[in-house]
C-alpha cells in the first residue's frame, strides 16, 4: 500500500512539473475588448445577378442563391426571403464575423422575383441586399412565320428550339442592347454556328439590330453555304467599306446561279443601332435599313439550300471567309429568322415593337415615314385609307404615292394647338393641274376653321398655297412656285403661329401672311392627306397624284433654323 501511494505521488509531481514546463515563457490569455459596435453588417449577393433571366421550358425551375455577410463585431442572424417569404434563416455561425453560403432553391415559378438577404448584428443593426431576377415563360413566336429568335441576353440560346448555338473562339456580350440590356459582341476569330435544317424554306427573312464596328473594314454577318467559294447555295450577308461608311450587301444562291444585292450604307461614325432586314422570295431579295427598302435584286429561282447544314452568325465562316469576310466585331441584338418574305410594313412593326418611336424634335406629335404603311409612329396608329393610294421610291425609303379618288385621313385631336407646323418632302405631279395636299376643316365650304395646303398651276409650274381659318375669318398665303418639270424632291414646311403663317421651300421662306387670330380647330376631327377631302374638294382640289415623304406635325411654330436641321438630317 505504501509503495502504491508513493507511485501515485510521483506521477502527480511529474505531471505538475510538466505543466509548469509547458507554460514557461508563454503569457497568460487575457480577453481583448473588441470595441464599440459601430457599423451595420455588409451583405453581398453573388448569385443570381441582378436582372438574371432563367430560360428553361419547365414551368418551375431552380435558382442558385449565393451571398456573403460580414459584421465588424458579430453577426446575430441572416434571413433569406424570396418575394417577401422567408426561405432560409441562419443564427449560428462558424465565423461569428463572416458568413459565406450558397444553396439551391428549386421552386422558382414563371414571372418576376425579388430576392432579399438581411443580416442583423447583436445590437439589432441590419442591412438588406436586394436582387431582381425573372423566370421567363417558354417563348412563343410573336410574328407570322417566325422560326428563330436569339435575344443575346447573356447567353447564345435560341428561344423557340431552346438550343444553344455553338461558339467558335470567344464571342462575348456588349453590356448594352436594344432590349434586355445585352447584345452579341464580336471578337477576332470568333463567331456562332447554328443548325439550319429546320429553318429551310423557299421564302426566308432575317431581322436584327446592328451597331457596326468598321474595324476590320469588311466581315461576314450572316453566312450559310454548301462549300467554300461556291455561292450557288444559301446566302451571305456581309459588309465592306471604310472607317466612315460601311455598305451592307447580300448574295443569294439559287442553284444555277447567284443574285447580288448591293444593299445600302450605314454611317460607321454615328455609333447608333440600325435595324437590318433581309427578305428572300422566289422572285426577289430585298435589303432593309431601319425599315426602308434600300435595294431590291431579282431572283431567277428560289434560294437553294442543298448542302446547307449550319448558319454562321457574325462571320463568313467555313463557306465565306475568302475575300477577307472574317469575324465581325460589331454588336448584334434581337436576331430573328422567318419562313416567309416579310413586307416592309411588317418590318416596320417589328422595329416599333422593339424600339417604339420617340419624337426627335421639340413639339413633334406626328411622324409618318410611309415605309410600306400609313402609320403614325408617334401614336402607332394607322391612317384610314380612301381609294387606293400606293407607295413609291421616296426621299428616304418609300413614299406616299397619290392616286385618283384616293387619300388618307387621320384624327387631329393630338395636333390641335394654338401653334402648328407641318414638314414633308414633296415631288409634285402637275396632273391634275390642282389638288389638295393637307386639309382639315369643320365643314365643306367653311374655311374659318382648320387649314388647307393645296396647289394650283399648269404643267410647267405649280403654286403651293395655304389658307388658315381663325374663327372670325380666314387668311390667305399665296406661297410660292415649284418647277413641275424638274422631277425633284422639294422640302415643304408650313408654320402657323398666333401672329403669322409662313410657307418654306427647302428651308427658305417663300411667303408669310399675318394672322388676325389664333387658328380655330372647332369642329375639326380629321386631317386629309393627299387630297382636299370632305371639306375642301370644291374648286376641284381633289386627290393629289404627287409623292409625299417623311410627314411630320408639330404643336409649335418651327423656326427656320429648326426646319433646316430637319432637312439636314434627312438629306
Amino acid at each position: 500500500m505504501i509503495m502504491k501511494l508513493l507511485k501515485y505521488i510521483s506521477v502527480f509531481i511529474l505531471a505538475a512539473l510538466f505543466a509548469v514546463a509547458c507554460n514557461e515563457g508563454i503569457d497568460p490569455i487575457s480577453p481583448i475588448d473588441p470595441g464599440p459596435d459601430e457599423s451595420a453588417p455588409v451583405v453581398t449577393i453573388t448569385s443570381p445577378a441582378n436582372g438574371y433571366q432563367i430560360k428553361v421550358p419547365e414551368t418551375v425551375a431552380p435558382v442558385t442563391i449565393g451571398f456573403e455577410a460580414t459584421d465588424d463585431i458579430e453577426l446575430g442572424s441572416v434571413s433569406v426571403k424570396l418575394n417577401g417569404t422567408e426561405i432560409k434563416k441562419y443564427s449560428e455561425f462558424k465565423d461569428y464575423r463572416r458568413m459565406i453560403d450558397q444553396f439551391v432553391y428549386d421552386n422558382v415559378t414563371n414571372g418576376a422575383h425579388v430576392l432579399e438577404i438581411t443580416a442583423t448584428d447583436l445590437e439589432g443593426k441590419s442591412t438588406t441586399a436586394t436582387v431582381h431576377f425573372e423566370k421567363v415563360s417558354p417563348y412563343t413566336p410573336k410574328y407570322a412565320g417566325e422560326t428563330f429568335y436569339m435575344p443575346f441576353d447573356g447567353d447564345f440560346m435560341e428561344l423557340i428550339s431552346f438550343q444553344t448555338a455553338n461558339t467558335v473562339g470567344n464571342p462575348g456580350f456588349a453590356g448594352q442592347g436594344v432590349l434586355g440590356g445585352n447584345s452579341y459582341r464580336g471578337a477576332t476569330d470568333s463567331y456562332l454556328t447554328f443548325p439550319f435544317e429546320e429553318l429551310k424554306s423557299d421564302e426566308f427573312s432575317a431581322t436584327f439590330w446592328y451597331k457596326v464596328n468598321s474595324t476590320p473594314n469588311r466581315s461576314g454577318i450572316l453566312s450559310i453555304g454548301a462549300e467554300a467559294e461556291n455561292r450557288q447555295q444559301g446566302f451571305r450577308l456581309f459588309r465592306e467599306g471604310g472607317a466612315e461608311s460601311q455598305q451592307l450587301k447580300l448574295n443569294v444562291g439559287f442553284g444555277s446561279g447567284e443574285s447580288w444585292n448591293d444593299g445600302g450604307f450605314i454611317d460607321a461614325t454615328a455609333g447608333e443601332w440600325v435595324h437590318v432586314g433581309i427578305t428572300i422570295s422566289p422572285t426577289e431579295n430585298v435589303v432593309y435599313l431601319n425599315g426602308a427598302a434600300v435595294r431590291t435584286a431579282v431572283m431567277e429561282a428560289p434560294v437553294d439550300w442543298t448542302g446547307c447544314d449550319e448558319i454562321t452568325i457574325a462571320a463568313g465562316g467555313e463557306t465565306f471567309s475568302y475575300w477577307d469576310h472574317l469575324s465581325d466585331l460589331s454588336f448584334m441584338d434581337e436576331l430573328r429568322f422567318y419562313n416567309r418574305a416579310l413586307s416592309g410594313s411588317e418590318i416596320q412593326q417589328i422595329i416599333f415593337d422593339d424600339m417604339p418611336y420617340e419624337p426627335k424634335y421639340d413639339g413633334e406629335v406626328f411622324y409618318m415615314p410611309f415605309e410600306g404603311n400609313n402609320k403614325d409612329l408617334v401614336s402607332d396608329t394607322e391612317a384610314s385609307t380612301v381609294g387606293s393610294p400606293d407607295f413609291a421610291d421616296g426621299k428616304i425609303g418609300q413614299a406616299f404615292a397619290g392616286a385618283t379618288d384616293s387619300y388618307l385621313t387621320f384624327p387631329v385631336d393630338e395636333i390641335k394647338s394654338n401653334e402648328f407646323s407641318a414638314v414633308f418632302w414633296y415631288k409634285v405631279n402637275s396632273t391634275p393641274d390642282r389638288a389638295g395636299i393637307l386639309s382639315v376643316g369643320a365643314e365643306a365650304e367653311n374655311r374659318k376653321q382648320g387649314f388647307r395646303l393645296f396647289r394650283e398651276g399648269d404643267a410647267a409650274n405649280q403654286r403651293i398655297k395655304l389658307n388658315v381659318g381663325y374663327g372670325a375669318d380666314e387668311t390667305w398665303n399665296d406661297g410660292g412656285i415649284i418647277d413641275a418639270t424638274a422631277g425633284e424632291w422639294v422640302h415643304v414646311a408650313i408654320t402657323i403661329s398666333e401672329e403669322v403663317n409662313i410657307i418654306y421651300f427647302n428651308g427658305v421662306e417663300a411667303l408669310s401672311d399675318p394672322m388676325e387670330g389664333v387658328i380655330d380647330w372647332t369642329g375639326c376631327e380629321e386631317i386629309t392627306i393627299g387630297a382636299g377631302g370632305e371639306t375642301f374638294s370644291y374648286w376641284d382640289h381633289l386627290s393629289d397624284l404627287s409623292l409625299i415623304d417623311e410627314l411630320r406635325f408639330f404643336t409649335k411654330a418651327l423656326s427656320q433654323t429648326e426646319i433646316q436641321a430637319i432637312i439636314d438630317a434627312e438629306k
